[in-house]
């Protein structure tokens, strides 16, 4: 599970910096402020949780713990519903899409919550050398 968050949180890192940079280059002119701000919004927001996702993966523990695996989930599912919702929003006028970008960005919230849950839960010992 580790390496799975890992290579999302990197890959989706790479896409944010190629959207960032595609938004900043390719889209100023084109949209209006407004709307250049909303797609900015959705950049910062997906690096945000790609950074996440690449500490999660980083982890000392060999497989991280069902909060902490349920937490990469919503970070995921957040990302895509808040990020790409927003993308959508700035770049197609998609304003109809009704409660998908709140709908992510609670479960962003959610993630971090739970994340912090798992925290909270003791690591488990290493076995001792040799047994």
């Amino acid at each position: 599970m580790n390496r799975i968050f890992l290579f999302i949180g990197a890959l989706s890192a790479c896409i944010a910096v190629g959207l960032g940079a595609f938004g900043a280059h390719g889209l100023r002119g084109r949209l209006e402020a407004d709307m250049l701000a909303v797609f900015e919004t959705g950049v910062r927001y997906q690096m945000y949780h790609a950074l996440a996702l690449v500490a999660l993966g980083l982890a000392r523990r060999p497989e991280p713990g069902r909060l902490a695996a349920a937490a990469g989930g919503l970070f995921v599912a957040g990302s895509l519903c808040f990020s790409g919702s927003l993308y959508l929003i700035a770049l197609a006028g998609a304003r109809g899409i009704g409660l998908v970008t709140p709908a992510g960005g609670l479960m962003l919230l959610a993630g971090w919550l739970v994340l912090a849950l798992a925290t909270l839960k003791p690591v488990p010992a290493a076995p001792p050398p040799g047994g």
